[in-house]
């Protein structure tokens, strides 16, 4: 008797799951390299700021930032592919790029695995923080750690709860940068604290647009981001808003004594404006992917024009 292999509407057309040979292409793509930048974007800022006060740098200390950095978000990326295809969350009519498991290129124990691995490479590259700031550091790993799974999974997701711009707000901009200058200097200052919220803010225009993008989906498998709660025209207003705060923000740089650095960085804003309004005028489809890829732009033109304003203080 003939045994027939099962199929799925997800798995049919799908690469094969045992072809070793497709197997590190599809981790590579499951990791979402294009997000990573901005994942470094605020640990760079952090380290800058650091430098352009104490004028030296340790790149011991930068390395491991950046590595046990980018292995969390790394984990982060492979946990959240895994989860949101079994909530329902990602689908064969999804707008955004083509996610592992739900397509069937990768099973899901093998990112399971994987994002394990590097939660574990995340702990070996932060050892040299721990030996020099201690306890501090230990706490915000393991914190980190923690939220790698829990920011889609376990039992209070964070991205399902609406939770998830605050969170990228906190993580990508306030603990990130502060994490960072504290590694270096040992302190967090007015300085660090300023950045980070900036840091943050731009980082929360990223995870916004995406959820504009996903709100019908996300709707309809309960993952209630606050696009999905609250309509596109409350996201699209959010995003304008978080658009233009990092900017005005950024005029409390001069009574800090930094004049330059409130001043260079506004040439950064029409671009973040133009991307808002581009949301604004465009319903969600996938030039979204595009706005996206322009909202991580726009960050990195921060960042730069930053480093350039610190550097003419």
């Amino acid at each position: 008797m003939k045994k027939e292999s099962p199929t799925s509407p997800n798995t049919q057309d799908s690469p094969d799951m045992n072809d070793e040979s497709l197997f590190f292409p599809s981790l590579l793509a499951a990791s979402r390299p294009k997000t990573l930048l901005a994942a470094v974007l605020p640990v760079s800022l952090g380290s800058f700021l650091a430098y352009s006060i104490n004028e030296s740098f340790n790149y011991i200390l930068f390395t491991s930032l950046i590595l046990s950095t980018l292995c969390i978000q790394i984990a982060t990326n492979l946990f959240n592919d895994v989860i949101d295809a079994r909530k329902g969350a990602d689908t064969d009519q999804r707008l955004g790029p083509k996610r592992m498991t739900s397509s069937g290129a990768i099973a899901p124990e093998s990112l399971l695995i994987a994002g394990l691995t590097f939660c574990f490479m995340a702990i070996t590259f932060s050892l040299p923080m721990i030996v020099v700031r201690g306890i501090p550091i230990v706490i915000i790993g393991i914190i980190s750690l923690l939220l790698t799974y829990g920011y889609t999974g376990g039992p209070w997701p964070l991205a399902y709860k609406g939770l998830g711009e605050i969170f990228v707000f906190i993580f990508f901009g306030l603990v990130a940068v502060n994490g960072t200058f504290y590694v270096f200097t040992g302190q967090i200052s007015p300085e660090s604290f300023l950045l980070g919220a900036q840091s943050g803010l731009l980082c929360a225009i990223i995870i916004a647009i995406n959820n504009v993008r996903d709100m019908n989906e996300d709707k309809n498998c309960g993952k209630m981001t606050l696009a999905a709660r609250y309509g596109i025209n409350f996201a699209r207003m959010k995003i304008l808003i978080l658009s233009i705060s990092p900017y005005v923000l950024g005029l409390i740089w001069i009574p800090l004594g930094h004049s330059l650095t409130a001043l260079v960085p506004l040439m950064g804003m029409p671009l973040s404006v133009i991307i808002a309004f581009l949301i604004i005028r465009n319903e969600p489809s996938p030039s979204y992917n595009n706005y996206l890829g322009l909202s991580v732009i726009a960050y990195l033109n921060f960042s730069l024009l930053v480093y350039f304003g610190l550097t003419l203080k």
